[in-house]
């Protein structure tokens, strides 16, 4: 049994789905079709046995009535023919009383136990002249039994015919069942080997912009296989995206390095001839080296941080919003000592926890700053401020959210601008001839959507530009997480 279930498994293996659910389903409807046929010939072969048994009932009550009193004796003989009367011969319980003529039907030992009363009436299946006979043994009465025979060979006839009938319709619905089964797998799994000749022509060709066509109709009336491909289309549409946006950060990026590396390239060969220069020019040359090499590992350090797509969760823990801005806030004011950076906390912020990476949340709240203070006009401030809401009364962890702003007094983002603000690389151009790369906003929203929040961008009332950083409201405990 284990070799069969063996093979039966090795042949799953190497025959293609299509060829499994066709063999499946026409298996199915063959077993039904099979089987209603199988038992129609037995319902049939009970009712003719049935009919026949009747008429051996209706011929031993008529023979009885008609021969109440007789002794043992052959009382009719013409079953030979399809035509005649039932046989009917009186059987003796004692041999001894046995008429001196032979019995026209056999008369065994169940026969005279049915004469003395000892067995119950029964049905045999005989032969005699030549023909197949049904026989009913029944007692006669005062020590008797009677037997009476009917030809039985039209009753098994019909009984070959309707198998005959039957195994030519199984046979039929058979073969209905295979082409059944064979439309059932292509039509079922039409959209699945649509779906399949789509991802192999995409891994051939790796261009994830070919698309499953779907049928017609709303979401909600589509199969199982149709909302499938409808899935896999989103998914490529989500590859197509995925794989574009990492063509224009790899294009953008070696456009932002080109500048730097062909400078840093200049003054190492510039430094490389340092017996030529003079001491000054060498300390240049030096300075500027430091500095290119500063900014091209900033910058390749923000791709790195950027090609990230989400938080180590290993590094997750609960964080205090509200010290984290203070603390940010203090290192802003160090590196930028002529803007101040007045913060205000609202009731109910305080004891706010979010789960998250605190050295991410940092760099968020640390790009946030410097790009307002790198817009802001020497000794204008920047406005930070961090409210609860949704908190009802305003007590910590009830489950409300949280809200930072930081608002400078600079030009501000123009209409046109806003929508790319927090592309990779883009600059306005009133910004482009302020140091940077362009990278600090973009990593600052996605260190936001990793951790579950929403940083968007707005011109604030009376000028400058105000970032909104948005928390939503608080999950249960060890639920959270970006």
């Amino acid at each position: 049994m284990s070799g069969v279930r063996r093979l039966g498994a090795r042949w799953r293996r190497r025959r293609p789905l299509r060829t499994r659910l066709a063999v499946a389903a026409s298996a199915a409807v063959a077993l039904v079709a099979v089987g209603v046929c199988a038992a129609a010939f037995f319902v049939i072969r009970y009712e003719l046995l049935h009919q026949l048994d009747l008429s051996l009932t209706q011929s031993a009550t008529r023979v009885i009535q008609e021969n109440r009193g007789e002794g043992p004796q052959t009382v009719a003989g013409e079953c030979r023919y399809l035509s005649a009367p039932a046989c009917a011969q009186i059987v003796p319980a004692d041999p001894a009383a046995d008429p001196d003529a032979a019995y026209l039907l056999p008369v065994s030992t169940p026969v005279r136990e049915v004469a003395a009363g000892k067995r119950a009436p029964y049905y045999s299946n005989v032969s005699r002249f030549g023909q197949p006979l049904r026989m009913l043994t029944t007692p006669f009465g005062d020590g008797r039994a009677l037997q009476v025979a009917l030809r039985a060979d039209p009753v098994e006839k019909g009984v070959r015919q309707a198998a005959v009938l039957l195994a030519a319709v199984g046979g039929a619905g058979v073969l209905l069942a295979g082409l059944l089964g064979y439309a059932v797998s292509r039509t079922g799994l039409g959209p699945v080997a649509r779906l399949t000749s789509t991802a192999e022509r995409i891994a051939a060709t790796r261009d994830p912009r070919h698309r499953i066509e779907l049928p017609p109709g709303p979401p909600a009336r589509q199969d199982e296989v149709t909302r499938l491909a409808a899935s896999f289309n989103t998914m490529l549409g989500e590859l197509e995206q995925s794989v574009s946006s990492q063509r224009r950060l790899v294009a953008d990026a070696s456009h932002e390095l080109r500048t730097p590396l062909t400078a840093l390239r200049a003054n190492a060969e510039l430094l490389a001839r340092g017996d030529r220069l003079t001491p000054a020019q060498r300390e240049r040359a030096s300075g500027a080296l430091g500095r290119g090499i500063r900014e091209v590992t900033g910058l390749v350090n923000d791709l790195i941080e950027l090609a990230r797509d989400e938080e180590p969760l290993p590094l997750l823990e609960d964080v205090r919003i509200a010290e984290m801005v203070e603390h940010a806030v203090a290192v802003a004011r160090t590196h930028w000592p002529q803007t101040p950076f007045p913060l205000e906390a609202g009731a109910g912020a305080a004891e706010a926890v979010r789960p998250g990476v605190p050295a991410r949340l940092t760099r968020l709240l640390t790009n946030l700053l410097d790009n307002a203070a790198k817009f802001s006009p020497p000794g204008t401030p920047v406005e930070v401020a961090l409210s609860a809401y949704g908190t009802g009364d305003g007590g910590p962890g009830n489950g409300g959210g949280l809200e930072l702003t930081v608002r400078d007094h600079g030009p501000g983002i123009p209409a046109a601008d806003l929508p790319y603000v927090f592309d990779r690389f883009y600059r306005a151009e009133t910004a482009r001839a302020l140091p940077g790369s362009g990278l600090g906003l973009a990593m600052a929203r996605q260190i936001a959507r990793a951790h579950g929040a929403e940083l968007t961008a707005g011109a604030a009332p009376g000028g400058g530009a105000l970032f909104t950083l948005t928390f939503g409201p608080e999950g249960p405990p060890g639920g959270g997480g970006p």
